[in-house]
C-alpha cells in the first residue's frame, strides 16, 4: 500500500491524534526500517524528498525504536513539470550552501521560510486590483483593501464624505440617466444626488468594495450606483397605495424584534445597520439612521439581552415553530461572539430544526470572508458545524442583484464557504433598469450557480415609498420566468414571488389574477390563518408610469398629458 502511495505522489495520511502521542499509541501502523527502505527506493516515480527530510528519516533509523509510525513519515513532494525545471537550480543552490558555515545557514532559514509563506498566503487571495482605477484608492494595497477593518474605517456615508468622493471620481461631464448622448456637469450631478438624499427613505452608506465596482464614467446608468445612491431627477411620484412597513411586520410581531407570520417560521430582527443601505429596502421604516424624510428612532431593531431572552422564550413556547431567520439590518454587523451565541441558542432549542443568517455581506464586502484577522466568518462556520453535528441545518442567505457585483474576491469568498460546507442561498430583487431583462438575470443566475450559491427567490420589488422608479409591473416578472425556464437547470432557477402587501407572505407571482389595464393583481394565502388572515385577498399594484395619475384607491388611471418626472432629463 505504501509503495502505491509513494508512486502516486499523493503523500501520506495525516495523523488523527496529537503528534506527541503517536509513538505511544499501540494502534499506530508501523513499518520495519528494512521494508521502509525498500518502499522508498523500489521503483518510485517520485523524486526523493528534500535533504532535510531524508536526514530525519535516517535519524529515525538510528533511534532506539527500530520502527517508524506510518503517519509520521515525511510527505514526499509531487513534482510537476513546472517544478522539475527548477530542480537543478535548487540542487546547485544546495551544493553552494555547503561552503557556508552551518550557523549562518541555520540563522537565515527561518526568515526565508517565513517570507515565502507570507508571499504564498498573499498570492492565494490576489487578483486584478480593480480598485486602483479610482483616484481615492490608487495607492491602496491589496492587503489594505481586502481588510475588513480598513473597509469599515473608509466607508463613505453622509454628504460630508460622499460629495468629496464624487468630486474625486466623476468626470467633468456626466451622462444623464437614460441617455448616454446627453450630459450634465459634475456639479449638476452632485446637486442631483443631494436633492435625491433629501427625498430618500434610506441613509446613504456605501462600502469601498461597492464603490470600486461602479462605472464612474456613467454612474447614473450604472446598475450598482442606482441601488445605493439616489438621484432626484429619476424619482417618480409615489403610488398612493405605497406604505412604510408595507408587509405589516410590526402587526405580526408578538414580542419585540420578532416577526411571526407563518405557522412554522419566524424572523428575528437582530440588528438595525448594514454594510450599505439599499435605496429600495423593505424595512426602510426601521433600518439605518434617520433621513430628512423619515424618523426611525421608535422602530429600530436594537437587540438587548432582555429582548433576546424574550425572543428565545417565545421561540421555545411555540411548538409548531421549526425555522428561524436572523436578519435586520444585516447579520454581517452582528459581532462574531453574538452571532455564535445566537446560533448556539437556536441549536439548543428542540423545536428549531433549521435557521438562517441573512446578510448581503458576500455581495457588498466579500473580502471580509477572506480576512483571517476578522472572526465573523470563523464564527459562522463554527455555528454551521455545530448545527450539522446536532442534526440541524444552518444556511447563509445573501443578496446579489446584478452580475457586476461579482468579482474574483466574491468567487474566493464563496469558495471558502463552500469548502466549509456552509449552504449559501441568494435572494434577488427585480429592479427596473438594473436587472429587469432576461440576459442580465440569466447571467446572474449562471454566475451564482457557478459559485455554488443556490438561487432561492426572485422578488417583485416591495411597495414602499420613494422607490417607484425602481419597481416593475407584475408582467415583467411573469414574462421573465417564462423566458428563463429551460435556459438553466431547474435546481438553479429561483422562485418568482411577490411578498404581499398587508402581511400576506410570499406567493408565486404566477398564482395571481392580474388586470394589466388597471395594474392590479390579487392573491390569496391559504396557509396563513393567524390573526384573522384566513380567506383574505391581497393586492399588489403596478408602479405609476410617468404621465399618469392614480386615484387614492389605486385604480382609475388617468393620463395627465405631461410627464411627472421625465427620466433622462438632467
Amino acid at each position: 500500500m505504501l509503495s502505491s502511495v509513494v508512486r502516486s505522489g499523493r503523500g501520506f495520511p495525516r495523523p488523527r491524534t496529537p503528534a506527541e502521542t503517536l509513538t505511544a499509541n499501540p494502534n499506530t501502523m508501523r513499518i520495519p526500517p528494512r521494508d521502509f527502505r525498500r518502499h522508498i527506493s523500489g521503483g518510485s516515480t517520485v523524486e526523493p524528498p528534500n535533504p532535510p527530510c531524508v536526514a530525519r528519516i535516517f535519524d529515525a533509523f538510528r533511534s532506539r525504536d527500530r520502527t517508524i509510525p506510518l503517519n509520521r513519515l515525511p510527505k514526499p513532494e509531487a513534482r510537476s513539470p513546472a517544478s522539475t525545471a527548477k530542480q537543478e537550480s535548487k540542487r546547485t543552490s544546495s551544493e553552494t550552501s555547503q561552503s557556508v558555515p552551518r550557523e549562518a545557514r541555520t540563522s537565515t532559514t527561518p526568515a526565508v521560510a517565513t517570507t515565502k509563506s507570507e508571499e504564498q498566503a498573499e498570492e492565494e487571495v490576489r487578483g486584478e486590483e480593480f480598485w486602483r482605477d479610482l483616484a481615492p484608492y490608487k495607492d491602496v494595497s491589496a492587503k489594505e483593501f481586502l481588510s475588513w477593518r480598513w473597509s469599515v474605517k473608509n466607508v463613505v456615508e453622509r454628504k460630508e464624505k460622499l460629495i468629496p468622493f464624487l468630486a474625486a471620481v466623476l468626470p467633468k461631464e456626466v451622462p444623464c440617466s437614460g441617455s448616454a448622448a446627453k450630459f450634465q456637469s459634475r456639479d449638476d450631478f452632485m446637486r442631483d444626488v443631494l436633492e435625491g438624499m433629501k427625498e430618500s427613505s434610506m441613509h446613504v452608506r456605501v462600502m469601498p468594495y461597492v464603490l470600486s465596482k461602479i462605472n464612474w464614467k456613467d454612474p447614473a446608468n450604472d446598475p450598482i450606483f442606482t441601488q445605493f445612491i439616489p438621484l432626484r431627477s429619476i424619482m417618480i411620484k409615489d403610488h398612493p397605495m405605497l406604505k412604510f412597513d408595507s408587509l405589516h411586520e410590526r402587526a405580526d410581531s408578538p414580542v419585540e424584534n420578532v416577526v411571526h407570520r407563518y405557522r412554522d417560521r419566524a424572523l428575528l430582527l437582530a440588528v438595525c445597520v448594514c454594510p450599505a443601505y439599499c435605496a429600495f429596502c423593505t424595512r426602510s421604516y426601521g433600518v439605518g439612521p434617520d433621513t430628512e424624510l423619515i424618523s426611525k428612532a421608535d422602530d429600530r431593531f436594537r437587540l438587548s439581552n432582555e429582548k433576546l431572552d424574550a425572543a428565545f422564550t417565545y421561540f421555545s413556547t411555540q411548538e409548531q415553530l421549526r425555522d428561524v431567520v436572523v436578519s435586520g439590518g444585516d447579520a454581517f454587523y452582528l459581532e462574531p461572539h453574538v452571532l455564535e451565541m445566537i446560533g448556539e441558542r437556536l441549536i439548543s432549542l428542540p423545536n428549531i430544526k433549521r435557521f438562517r443568517f441573512a446578510s448581503r455581506g458576500l455581495a457588498l464586502s466579500p473580502h471580509r470572508l477572506l480576512d483571517r484577522d476578522d472572526k465573523w466568518t470563523d464564527a459562522l462556520i463554527r455555528v454551521s458545524d455545530k448545527a450539522r453535528k446536532a442534526g440541524k441545518h444552518m444556511a447563509l442567505h445573501t443578496h446579489f442583484n446584478h452580475p457586476n457585483e461579482i468579482s474574483w474576491v466574491t468567487e474566493k469568498a464563496s469558495r471558502r464557504l463552500h469548502e466549509a460546507a456552509v449552504t449559501v442561498r441568494n435572494q434577488t430583487v427585480l429592479l427596473r433598469g438594473i436587472n429587469d431583462n432576461v440576459e442580465t438575470m440569466s447571467t446572474l443566475l449562471q454566475k451564482l450557480a457557478d459559485m455554488v450559491i443556490e438561487p432561492y427567490y426572485l422578488y417583485q420589488c416591495d411597495m414602499v415609498p420613494k422607490v417607484e422608479h425602481l419597481r416593475t409591473p407584475l408582467q415583467t416578472i411573469l414574462d421573465m420566468e417564462k423566458q428563463l425556464r429551460g435556459s438553466i437547470s431547474g435546481f438553479c432557477m429561483p422562485h418568482f414571488v411577490v411578498d404581499l402587501p398587508g402581511g400576506g407572505g410570499k406567493q408565486l407571482a404566477s398564482t395571481s389574477t392580474y388586470d394589466r389595464e388597471s395594474g392590479i393583481s390579487t392573491f390569496t394565502a391559504p396557509a396563513l390563518t393567524r390573526q384573522g388572515k384566513a380567506g383574505k385577498v391581497y393586492k399588489y399594484y403596478d408602479p405609476v408610469k410617468p404621465g399618469e395619475l392614480v386615484s387614492e384607491q389605486g385604480k382609475n388611471k388617468v393620463s395627465t398629458g405631461k410627464v411627472l418626472n421625465a427620466e433622462g432629463q438632467c
